[in-house]
């Protein structure tokens, strides 16, 4: 899939997000390995702290859709223009797509390991692992 292709459809999955209390929508969209488009939108909460970012909808949507691992994505403002995920959504990344998982951001493509050096993750973990770790 281009980046164009997947720049717009997550400016289509913005077009959903449920923003009334920041009016600031997000879309994102992603593509598997497989070749799967994923896509996730932000759903805001009263409460602000418990708002879903996109990315949080689109790796809900990933799993939903049967999982795979990420290879690219994108994420978007209500312009469609190119956004850089927050830390905590960085982090979400880094476990469905790893550190080669590639960025559209409004500096270009760049790598997750680009955006969250000395990254911390699966397998980092010595606690029990869970069937989806290696």
């Amino acid at each position: 899939m281009e980046w164009e292709e997947l720049r717009s459809a997550a400016a289509v999955a913005a077009g959903q997000a449920y923003a009334p209390y920041s009016g600031y929508p997000v879309g994102a969209a992603a593509v598997t390995d497989a070749g799967r488009l994923v896509t996730g939108c932000n759903v805001e909460n009263a409460s602000l702290g418990l708002t879903l970012c996109a990315e949080c909808g689109l790796v809900s949507a990933l799993a939903l859709g049967g999982g795979g691992r990420l290879s690219r994505f994108a994420c978007v403002d209500k312009e469609g223009q190119p956004i850089t995920p927050c830390g905590r959504c960085r982090q979400l990344l880094l476990e469905h797509g790893g550190l080669q998982l590639e960025l559209l951001t409004a500096a270009g493509v760049v790598t997750l390991a680009d955006l969250l050096p000395q990254a911390w993750g699966p397998n980092d973990w010595s606690g029990p692992k869970s069937a989806g770790q290696a």
